[in-house]
């Protein structure tokens, strides 16, 4: 097996999140928090999204800056069934 299928999922969250952003780093900054924005809002699920915002109360999440910012532009969702 390799290395990507011993990572939780809050790790690979945070590996997508920051592929995202490093994608959008090179166009204007508020561009770039918009467009990872917008990506996260169009493509991840909302059990996604709700642990992405979990993810983004820890201290050293290692979240890119970009994602950070981004993410006051990030629908939270509303309760995830279980």
């Amino acid at each position: 097996m390799d290395s990507e299928s011993h990572k939780s999922t809050a790790d690979k969250l945070v590996y997508m999140a920051n592929q995202i952003a490093t994608f959008f780093h090179t166009q204007p900054k508020d561009e770039a928090v918009a467009g990872v924005a917008d990506h996260i809002n169009h493509f991840w699920e909302p059990r996604m999204r709700a642990q992405f915002f979990t993810i983004l109360e820890q201290p050293d999440n290692g979240l890119d800056p970009l994602v950070v910012e981004a993410a006051k532009h990030i629908r939270k969702p509303g309760p995830v069934p279980v």
